[in-house]
């Protein structure tokens, strides 16, 4: 299953977007990656960039949010921090196991998550951005 960029999806809030756009492309490629039998070497390379980038990306929002005072950065501040865990966890089944069906479910798991996370509080958030900036 491909994931798209979607209307649904967008905040208004041009790196926002575009980091999103850029987190799906890569959660693609991973699967891509797993679904050619490319190997636990690809996989987790790309995993490990996903990783890398679910962090610049976080980072990002927070910093965006810390400056217009967002009433909401604890509770978005906390949502990041769990979900960073869980794809830290996923990445250590990923090296043990390799990618697995089990592994690439608990990825999609996380995937709808995120898409979730986007559609509600990222949108939110966005909104109130830039009724303060």
């Amino acid at each position: 299953m491909k994931y798209e960029f979607t209307s649904d999806l967008v905040t208004g809030n041009q790196l926002i977007d575009s980091e999103h756009r850029h987190l799906l492309d890569t959660i693609n490629d991973l699967m891509d990656a797993c679904g050619q039998g490319k190997g636990r070497e690809k996989s987790m390379e790309v995993f490990r960039y996903l990783l890398s980038y679910v962090n610049k990306h976080f980072a990002d929002e927070e910093k965006l949010q810390a400056r217009a005072n967002y009433p909401e950065f604890a509770a978005h501040k906390q949502f990041h921090d769990n979900y960073k865990k869980t794809l830290e966890g996923m990445s250590q089944s990923l090296l043990a196991d390799g990618p697995t069906v089990k592994t690439l479910g608990a990825l999609n798991q996380q995937v709808a998550v995120l898409v979730s996370h986007i559609r509600m509080m990222d949108k939110k958030m966005a909104k109130y951005l830039r009724e303060h900036s």
